[in-house]
């Protein structure tokens, strides 16, 4: 099907259907895409467009390209993300066909500090709960979170199993999270940290750190999620203006 005649960028559109036909089982983990030629016909665009897309989409690791043999769908990462993209961890893992899961390590309220005070738009004295948790795909763990949310929202406390805090923040509340700014910090070793995901002392890890608003501008969720960087990838595409 050609893709041509759309005002985005062409490389952007036949990134998103490549994504789309490996989301809808059309493409297959392990599958070889036909030659650039046939693919670039296919989908009604120049060669050096379709070069562009799997340059990026090999970037991502969402395809691998061997030199002579041809470019074919990677195996299994366990997901990848335009860092542009709000999205829960949830729906990162689900994405990529693994079945994510949640062990709750502690959920407790408290007086909030100096910085959730900031960060949440907090009165000195004012509580947050906060919960903890380690998300896994297919079993593994891949992403330690901490969730700070105003206690005034939540007084009842966090009782949900293993579902996206964005879902059940919203169903419990009537929130609906629109938007996040982000901080992405590396880190290396961290004993705690570390040994929660089962990472040795060389791996390295990446800290997202984000406050989310709701639709009306108010901050309702300061989280810190700390990443296998060996398991995700995030990537950025940045215009010339």
């Amino acid at each position: 099907m050609s893709i041509k005649g759309n005002v985005r960028s062409l490389f952007l559109l036949v990134m998103d259907k490549i994504k789309s036909d490996i989301e809808t089982g059309l493409l297959r983990p392990g599958e070889r895409l036909p030659s650039e030629a046939e693919l670039s016909k296919q989908l009604g665009v120049s060669r050096a467009t379709l070069r562009e897309a799997l340059r990026l989409l090999e970037e991502e690791k969402i395809v691998i390209r061997r030199h002579g043999v041809g470019t074919f769908i990677n195996s299994k990462p366990v997901f990848s993300g335009g860092i542009g993209e709000l999205f829960s961890v949830t729906d990162a893992i689900e994405r990529q066909g693994y079945t994510a899961g949640t062990l709750i390590l502690k959920t407790s309220f408290g007086e909030s500090a100096e910085e959730e005070r900031k960060r949440l738009a907090l009165n000195p004295g004012e509580g947050v709960l906060i919960v903890e948790r380690i998300r896994t795909a297919d079993g593994e763990p891949v992403v330690y979170c901490v969730d700070r949310i105003p206690a005034h929202l939540v007084p009842e406390g966090y009782a949900a199993s293993g579902e996206s805090i964005f879902k059940w923040l919203e169903s419990v509340t009537g929130v609906r999270i629109a938007y996040a700014v982000a901080d992405i910090e590396p880190m290396g070793y961290n004993e705690k940290v570390s040994n929660l995901l089962h990472c040795d002392k060389s791996a390295p890890m990446l800290l997202l750190k984000q406050i989310h608003y709701d639709e009306s501008e108010k901050p309702v969720l300061y989280s810190h999620n700390y990443f296998r960087a060996d398991k995700i990838h995030f990537h950025v595409v940045r215009r010339r203006l």
